[in-house]
């Protein structure tokens, strides 16, 4: 086996962790596959006989170059919308279909998602790298420019403001399910008081249409309001198929075959605290959505 064939093999061991890490630090499955790509075009470029610890390395590359990406989307303004919900990682919902298990292992919530694009990126990079894969702030730091008690600090300014933002949603898939197959057939039948009824008082609704869907992008807080604007779609809950969205319950709603919007929910204590939808056709069209418009 020649040099570049065993580095490929090493990489492909590690692009799943790599992949984990960019999407918790960009929220966009395009760009997380961008930055490993990337992270492998600086590593076949690179001497590893003076890498110790591969695996330190390439975390350290692939957390880099999405910290240059999110600083990059900054400074470009690139989201000109109120509100965009990140990527959704979509797999069929029961345990004996071959995606479930992986997306259940590896998730982390949309609702979660949202609170971190509200993070600097260096305050976005110590909580994921810290909080979420154990990487010592003496390794986080270098990569800000930060000394370890500054990268210490803003992982925890982090996470106190996803405890303070991002609900924890409930263990028990097949709970959560019921509460959401509760909240569809509430919505088909018009039901506001049933909708009420599986709603956090304060739960929030975000809503993405993407450019060509403007009408539809819109951001719902209170149990009445986003009762009332289910009801106003309720037509659509026939056409909800069951999905594991982001490792929680969550819809694919498709008609005549095509994909209409995905729906994330985040069941917590029983309730529905948060619900982000992504009805952009763009986005939904680079989503593998095959199993669900077959």
């Amino acid at each position: 086996m020649d040099g570049r064939t065993w580095l490929a093999e090493r990489f492909e061991e590690h692009r799943p962790h790599l992949r984990a890490v960019a999407y918790r630090m960009l929220g966009s499955l395009g760009e997380a596959d961008d930055a490993v790509q990337e992270t492998w075009l600086r590593l076949s470029r690179t001497d590893v006989d003076g890498v110790d610890n591969l695996a330190a390395w390439l975390t350290t590359v692939v957390a880099r170059v999405s910290l240059n990406t999110l600083r990059g989307r900054r400074r470009r303004r690139e989201e000109p919308l109120d509100v965009r919900v990140p990527d959704p990682v979509v797999a069929p919902a029961g345990p004996d279909d071959p995606e479930y298990a992986a997306v259940l292992a590896d998730s982390v919530g949309l609702a979660l998602l949202v609170v971190l694009d509200t993070l600097t990126p260096a305050e976005r990079l110590a909580f994921v790298l810290h909080d979420m894969f154990a990487v010592p702030f003496d390794e986080i730091a270098p990569m800000i420019d930060r000394s370890p008690t500054a990268a210490r600090q803003l992982a925890s300014r982090a996470r106190r403001r996803v405890r303070g933002q991002a609900p924890r949603p409930d263990a028990d898939l097949a709970r959560q399910r019921q509460v959401v197959d509760a909240f569809l057939a509430a919505a088909r039948d018009g039901d506001l008081d049933a909708l009420v009824g599986v709603l956090h008082p304060d739960v929030v609704l975000r809503a993405d249409g993407g450019v060509a869907r403007t009408r539809h992008t819109t951001v719902l807080t209170g149990a009445r309001d986003v009762a009332a604007q289910a009801v106003t779609f309720g037509r659509f809950s026939p056409f909800a198929r069951p999905a594991v969205i982001n490792g929680s319950a969550g819809v694919v709603v498709t008609a005549a075959g095509r994909p209409l919007s995905v729906m994330a929910f985040t069941v917590s204590a029983g309730l529905i605290a948060e619900v982000d939808v992504i009805a952009d056709p763009d986005r939904l069209a680079r989503l593998d959505l095959a199993a669900f418009t077959d």
